[in-house]
Parts: C-alpha cells; structure tokens; sequence
C-alpha cells in the first residue's frame, strides 16, 4: 500500500487549506476567462469589486463540459488560439446565464460546480470519523493523504483476520474517501490488507455512498457573492455526518470481510489463461494502464511466482505502490477489486465450498456448496 502523508501532515494541510479557500455562487453573466498561454484567468465580479483566480485544469474540464465544448477542442483553443477560447467560454456564459458555484483555494479555481452541490469538506470528515475510528478495537489507519481531488483513510482493523492460505494472512478494513470537487461521491469502501507484502485490495462490492447533493442556495440580491457557512447548514452537516459515522461503524463486517476472502480463495484455483506477457496485455485492454504501470505488473507476477487469478490480483496491488501519484495507487487497489469479483470462468475447477455457506449447513457437500 502506498504511504501518503502522517495523520498529522494530513491535519495540517487540511486547516491550511480552510484558511486559504474561497468558495463562490455567481451568474456566469458575472465571470469572465481571460487567456494567455496555457494560463487561463477566471475574473469573478462582486458588485464594484473584482476576483481574479487562475483556472486549474479540472475546472477548465467542468467548464468544457457545462458549455457542451468537446474538451479536445477546448485542449487546441487553449494551446493554439487562446483569444478564441475566451470568446467561445464567454459568448456561452452570457447566452445561457445559470448560476454555479465556484470553489477557489491558493489563488486558483479548482472546481466549476453545480449550484446545489454541497461542500461536504474534507476537515469536517475528519473531525466526524477519527473519533469513531479511535473507539475501534484494533483499528489504525495505516495510510492517508489528500490530493487535488480527493482525501484518502486507509483503516485496518488488526484484530479481525483470516488466512487465504497457510501464512498467508490478510485483514480487514475500509477506505473512506471524499471529493471536495465533484468527482464522486464521499465512499466507503471495505477493504482487504495483505500482510506478506502489505497490499491493500480495495472491494468492488458493499461500499456505501453518500452524495453531494444540497439544496439549492439561497438568491441575494447581487448576482455573485462570497459563500459561508452559515448555522443552518452547519446543523444539516452535522446530521449528515452522524449518518457517515454510523457508516464507519458498521463498515468492518466479518461477514462481508469472509465473503470476500472465499473469493480469494477461489481466486487461487482459476489459472491464468495466457502466458505472463499476453495476460497483462489483456489487462491493458480491460483496464487504462500506461506503458510503466504493465511493466511493473508483469515484474510482480513474475516475482509472485502465482499464475492464478490470485496471482495476478496480488501483482496489481503490489504495482499501486510504484505509481507516482497516491490518486493512481488507489486506482489499481480498486482494480484489484474488480478483478477479483470477475464472473469465474466455466473451465475452473471446483474447490472446497466457502466458509460462509459452510457454517449455515456444515454438512453440506463441497459440490453442493458450489454456487
């Protein structure tokens, strides 16, 4: 599992962050993008007073598409013509005037949102899950950090393990996750923590979700102003977030936790069906990996030894940790995931039945058990 920051880093740069961000509602009639280059203005009037934030590239895709622009054309505009970008972005803005929420931090627009979207903020998360986490027997979190786009805790819980084979020993746990602008929801997610080789293997399924969608803000009289956060909102959010606490509590269930170790168990008995090289190949084509992240699967499935499906679920898990990005690496533990809830194939053979259809009816047959 890749390591992000401490808890305490994380901490940190989350109260830097409250202290530095702004966050907008205004008529597009009031906002106007001004190019040069590959730097790209976003002036926000407020009354007889004017704001101006350079535009990130996430925003620059949420304007593309709120004003229908292909985004590869929006891409050529920007690099080749940017006079042009800026009168297409804002001939738009006034023929079709909305209101959008825009959310600024360190001087730059990072998100172009909804007027209902509701800012479900990474600091008071935290606030609302450590102490649920801290009351956990055996929990720990064993890898945070927050990117442009999303904050990430990684929780184990030490005391509930199980072996999918003779010392290979794996923990349960989960994920939360939050997007602070509009990329998703806020997740939990269960999790599965390798101890030979500290992966983490983030499940497909049995994650909750909580979205970010508010009521609409209220209409002052000025067509753009600062938004705060006001008590209303603060005891709705509060609401909100004793919902995702109850989340957090029920998020490590052994039942679900077993489930998915039988699936790895199965997983072990499904061979490969291509050699190493053809096998990462047909990966590629089911999933977006560069040229480096086949590389360094296909380096791992060697170095595993395990030709199976388990084989190859560990090899991704294990890449995530040579990704660049923190963002990335979780992308390949869900990966993980998803291969490992993949339909069985009709040729496998069959194994011992699983643990949980086991303990309803210990007397049934290993072909009986079979789903």
């Amino acid at each position: 599992m890749k390591q992000g920051k401490t808890l305490q880093a994380l901490g940190e740069e989350l109260q830097r962050q409250r202290a530095v961000r702004k966050d907008f509602l205004a008529d597009t009639g009031r906002l106007e993008l001004t190019s040069r280059g590959n730097t790209s203005q976003l002036t926000i009037t407020i009354g007889k007073e004017k704001k101006v934030f350079t535009v990130g590239e996430l925003a620059h895709q949420q304007i593309a598409s709120r004003l229908q622009i292909p985004y590869r054309y929006y891409q050529k505009m920007q690099q080749e013509f940017p006079e042009l970008l800026d009168e297409n972005v804002n001939a738009w803005f006034d023929e079709n005037p909305e209101r959008r929420m825009v959310r600024t931090v360190d001087g730059h627009v990072r998100a172009f949102l909804s007027d209902r979207y509701r800012r479900l903020d990474n600091l008071e998360l935290c606030a609302a899950v450590l102490p649920v986490i801290q009351d956990m027997k055996g929990a720990s979190i064993e890898s945070c950090d927050v990117t442009e786009t999303h904050m990430y805790l990684k929780v184990v819980n030490k005391k509930m393990k199980a072996e999918v084979a003779v010392g290979d020993v794996v923990q349960a746990g989960f994920v939360i996750s939050n997007s602070e602008v509009g990329l998703g929801s806020l997740r939990v997610e269960p999790l599965v923590f390798r101890l030979v080789c500290k992966n983490g293997l983030i499940c497909k399924d049995y994650s909750q979700k909580r979205y970010h969608v508010g009521r609409q803000a209220a209409t002052l009289e000025d067509d753009a102003y600062e938004l705060y956060s006001d008590e209303t909102l603060r005891q709705d959010d509060k609401a909100f977030f004793m919902k995702v606490q109850d989340t957090v509590r029920c998020a490590v269930d052994e039942a679900k936790f077993m489930m998915t170790v039988d699936a790895m168990k199965r997983a072990m008995h499904i061979p490969l069906e291509h050699d190493p090289v053809k096998e990462v190949e047909v990966l590629a084509d089911r999933f977006p990996l560069s040229q480096g992240e086949r590389g360094n699967i296909l380096r791992q499935l060697f170095l595993g030894k395990d030709l199976s499906r388990y084989g190859l679920v560990n090899a991704v898990t294990a890449a995530s940790k040579f990704c660049d990005s923190y963002e990335r690496a979780t992308d390949l533990e869900r990966m993980g995931g998803e291969l490992l809830a993949l339909p069985i194939p009709k040729t496998a053979l069959p194994v011992a039945p699983p643990i949980a259809y086991r303990k309803n009816n210990p007397a049934m047959t290993p072909m009986q058990a079979l789903p």
